[in-house]
């Protein structure tokens, strides 16, 4: 019996060494850029599109591969997502609630200074009308000059008078 292992001994460490050699085998196979086959124990480089992936260990699982649109991807890839609406980032998203903030801040300040605007327009109505009204009453009136004595209206002033107040009534009375 020890002659016969002796002679099966050579035989059975070809056999051991077969066992063990799938484990030392490529376990990765690809077609790369250029086109050619690719063997590694190391997965194939990232970017490497899916369908190109020949053959890979069975505990692996498909990598998920993220590269921008258009870049390497074939124009059968490409144009789906061109065609699809892209979904807002996080920083585009941002940016744009704080430009409708901004946009909305900017409107409300308007309509408050509008408003402003309409008061002291009625405002200024309401004080040229009760102003023509008093010249045009005959009501006697006084006028301070430079040096602060009260003068009286006499006709021509009471006329431009008058007319200042018409015309602030036209402007500010609509």
């Amino acid at each position: 019996m020890p002659t016969l292992f002796i002679t099966l001994r050579p035989a059975l460490l070809a056999l051991l060494m077969l066992a063990v050699v799938p484990t030392a085998m490529a376990q990765w196979k690809w077609r790369d850029a250029a086109g050619k086959v690719q063997y590694s124990d190391l997965p194939p480089p990232q970017g490497t599109l899916e369908k190109d992936i020949l053959q890979r260990p069975p505990n692996a699982r498909p990598a998920v591969v993220v590269r921008p649109v258009g870049a390497g991807a074939t124009p059968a890839e490409a144009a789906p997502a061109a065609s699809a609406p892209r979904a807002p980032t996080r920083a585009e998203a941002e940016q744009e609630a704080r430009k409708k903030a901004a946009d909305a801040d900017s409107a409300k300040r308007q309509k408050e200074e509008d408003r402003k605007q309409a008061e002291m327009r009625a405002e200024n109505c309401r004080r040229a009308t009760a102003q023509l009204k008093l010249l045009e009453d005959g009501v006697r009136l006084t006028r301070r000059n430079d040096a602060g004595e009260n003068i009286p209206l006499d006709d021509r002033m009471r006329a431009e008078e008058v007319r200042s107040a018409r015309s602030v009534i036209a402007a500010e009375c609509k």
